[in-house]
């Protein structure tokens, strides 16, 4: 345990740090720290918390900066979190004005992402099973339909199928209808094991478009059960303790890019209660090493339903960060809840 000197200056020396980005010299610790020590207690200090692993020089500098370790210490004993204000939340309240669960959970990751400046995240539980309510063709060409399919859960995707034929209006409505009449309120992977056998009585043009339809539409439900929504990745462009290591921010778009394991790993928080900061190599996920992840669950009903959070550098302001996750996960439970 650090006595009570060593923790106002590391405090100190980690706060300034975020606010500067600079290392930390003694002079600059005398002055902000409110300690009466000279120079030399104050370097004696420094070299102490460098040993034990908290800080560290970089380079040739005289000044010196957290280490991971040093962060963590600042964020589970020493950090003074600051509540946002009431009329901050009652602005961001108005985000969540629709009724739409998809627009409400993209409207959260936005909302993180502008009010950090750093990616926001949100994860759901993938969909299984999706059954489907109605199903519509649309001529837009003499080849080209746009296929329409809503789902049980009232989510709409649309999807453009070329034709191997022209299909008139009529036709394209009598495909409609059988379908919806056949397989309405059936899960896509039930209508596929038992569309091939009965598309058998039917011409073989409207089995193809049919068929054509069916790959269209779960290809469509697919994409939409990936469960992630990123905002604002692009911001971490313009952190400088990002930017300038090329090789780290490839591999930190590459993660963006596929998903899997940032959902594996915000799945795995989920399962915690409150807030969650994962420092560096904390996530034990390579790409994140130079990056902070502040994650909290959001619920429907009182049931968690997902994750959401804000990944950023280390060198990020978490008595902001922080509050800005939790109440964008309450007011985001409060929104699914009351649809």
């Amino acid at each position: 345990m650090l006595d009570k000197r060593a923790q106002l200056l590391l405090k100190t020396l980690v706060e300034h740090y975020i606010s500067d980005g600079q290392p930390i010299g003694s002079r600059t610790l005398s002055q902000y720290s409110g300690l009466e020590l000279s120079p030399a207690t104050i370097r004696n200090v420094m070299s102490e918390l460098e040993e034990m692993g908290y800080i560290i020089s970089p380079h040739t500098s005289a000044g010196r900066i957290p280490t991971q370790r040093g962060y963590r210490f600042f964020v589970d004993t020493l950090l003074t979190v600051q509540p946002l204000q009431d009329q901050e939340i009652l602005r961001l309240e108005h985000e969540f004005s629709s009724p739409d669960p998809q627009e409400l959970i993209s409207a959260a990751a936005d909302l993180l992402s502008s009010l950090t400046q750093f990616a926001g995240v949100v994860i759901t539980p993938k969909r299984k099973s999706i059954a489907f309510r109605h199903l519509e063709f649309l001529p837009l060409s003499e080849k080209r339909i746009l296929v329409i399919i809503v789902t049980s859960d009232n989510n709409v995707q649309n999807r453009i199928i070329v034709a191997e034929k022209p299909y008139t209006i009529s036709e394209l409505n009598q495909a409609s209808n059988f379908f919806n009449h056949h397989y309405a309120g059936s899960t896509f992977e039930q209508v596929q094991k038992i569309l091939h056998k009965e598309l058998q009585q039917m011409q073989s043009d409207m089995t193809r478009l049919m068929a054509a339809a069916l790959e269209a539409s779960s290809k469509a439900l697919d994409d939409d059960k990936d469960g992630v929504v990123i905002s604002g990745e692009r911001n971490l462009l313009q952190v400088d303790d990002l930017s300038t290591n090329v090789s780290s921010l490839r591999k930190l778009f590459e993660v963006f890019e596929r998903r899997t394991s940032l959902m594996q790993l915000l799945d795995n928080s989920q399962r915690a209660e409150g807030i969650q900061i994962f420092i560096g190599g904390e996530s034990g996920y390579l790409p994140l090493d130079e990056c902070s992840l502040v994650t909290a669950p959001f619920d429907v009903n009182g049931e968690v339903f997902g994750t959401l959070g804000v990944i950023g550098p280390t060198r990020m302001a978490y008595e902001r960060v922080i509050p800005i996750v939790d109440i964008t996960a309450k007011l985001l439970s409060n929104a699914l809840s009351n649809n």
